[in-house]
């Protein structure tokens, strides 16, 4: 992470902040509760009068993925009495690494499905609510409403940027977490009594700067910590107890196996939460980021509007059938190649962080056809030697895990 603007540091933390419920028709536990509940009962920081907070609370994750698993079991587990659940993806193989609420028997169900089924097995005095839907400008605010807590479990800066004004204007805490192969990070933003994530993060990075874990990955495990650390901070901020991450960064690398904390402060000049706010209402998130917050098909390459020119696999293996002259060019990493690779049909590979410096092995009159896992990366190596004169250039849409769906079986998916 980049930390280079001092003036977000501040040696003073927040201390114990509580959260009053947005429902505050009283709550009762049934004996059942009070045996499920009794190693929280039984400690003085709980007891029952906290254990009732926890009932009569409500929650909203923000995405059911590798974040928002451990998020909705142990807020379950712990009594929260309503879950709202924020997702419109289905269940894929790729996510069982880290994605633990979902199983293989639920591969292409909807997450939703299978998430609210695993919270009613924990524990089915819990409430949950589901919301089948892309989070928009034009949804957010009414799906967060009800809501006292909202957490952000995404993986894309649009709807990073967009959970965390929606809670500004709402004034709600949005208990942020992010993760990247073995780092993770945590902070609680609540612009009432800190700083908020534009504070931090004034201005999105460039589009292509920072890949997703589809493209970098992820430690299976690291989001089990970072999810674990989000819904401590929540049921803290319900119980009024501790000292709350608002106005502190936590920074966690799970290869040194160590943490630090960077000292936020409020940013007079945050363009949301300031004293001159700019931004008032919900924005176009997309255009603000330069990058799509959904997945508007399966293998979208496009972004921000911006396209380069395409070809689909079964465009490609027909013209290869017809013994086009086409250069291959693969843009992954060295390890993704040993995974699946199309060097058979006379791919080379060149990593997408290397183009520039070997683009001289390229021929700028031969129709080259360039891919990754997905397409997005090749999108922008494309971009890049555009930049640089070259006009025959393709993008295979989808990238290879595409080619391995639709001609070549045989090629492993990842």
């Amino acid at each position: 992470m980049n930390m280079n603007n001092q003036s977000m540091l501040n040696p003073t933390a927040v201390g114990a902040t509580a959260v009053a419920p947005t429902a505050v028709a009283p709550v009762q536990l049934s004996h059942e509760e009070v045996q499920r509940y009794s190693r929280h009962l039984i400690m003085p920081e709980v007891g029952v009068a906290g254990q009732k907070k926890l009932k009569a609370a409500s929650v909203l994750l923000i995405g059911a993925g590798g974040l928002g698993s451990p998020l909705a079991m142990y807020l379950a587990a712990a009594g929260i009495g309503r879950l709202g659940l924020v997702d419109y993806d289905v269940v894929d193989y790729t996510n069982l690494q880290r994605q633990i609420i979902h199983g293989t028997k639920d591969v292409g169900r909807l997450k939703l499905d299978s998430a609210k089924a695993r919270i009613l097995d924990i524990n089915p005095h819990v409430q949950v609510d589901t919301y089948e839907v892309p989070l928009t400008s034009a949804n957010a605010l009414e799906i967060f409403a009800p809501y006292d807590i909202v957490i952000d479990g995404t993986d894309n800066f649009p709807t990073r940027y967009l959970t965390n004004d929606a809670c500004v204007l709402l004034g709600k805490p949005n208990v942020y977490g992010s993760i990247y192969r073995f780092d993770g990070q945590a902070s609680v933003f609540y612009a009432k009594e800190g700083p908020c994530y534009r504070c931090l993060f004034p201005e999105p990075p460039p589009p292509g700067l920072v890949p997703s874990c589809a493209e970098g990955g992820v430690l299976g495990i690291l989001p089990g910590v970072i999810g674990a650390i989000q819904a401590t901070e929540a049921i803290k901020l319900i119980l009024g107890i501790g000292d709350s991450l608002i106005g502190r960064l936590l920074l966690y690398d799970a290869l040194t196996m160590t943490m630090e904390e960077v000292y936020l402060r409020k940013n007079p000049d945050c363009p949301v939460c300031g004293e001159n706010p700019t931004v008032t209402e919900l924005i176009d998130y997309e255009q603000f980021c330069g990058v799509p917050a959904h997945d508007h098909s399966l293998y979208q390459t496009a972004v921000a509007g911006e396209t380069v020119p395409t070809i689909t696999p079964q465009e490609l293996h027909a013209r290869l059938q017809r013994g086009d002259r086409l250069r291959l060019v693969d843009v992954r990493e060295p390890h993704e190649w040993d995974i699946a690779n199309l060097g058979h049909l006379g791919a080379t590979l060149i990593p997408k962080n290397k183009v520039l410096e070997q683009m001289g092995e390229l021929d700028t009159a031969t129709e080259t056809v360039v891919y990754c896992r997905s397409g997005a990366r090749s999108a922008d190596a494309i971009r890049t030697l555009q930049q640089h004169g070259f006009k025959k250039l393709l993008n295979l849409t989808g990238g290879i895990n595409r080619w391995a769906a639709e001609v070549e079986h045989a090629l492993p998916q990842y």
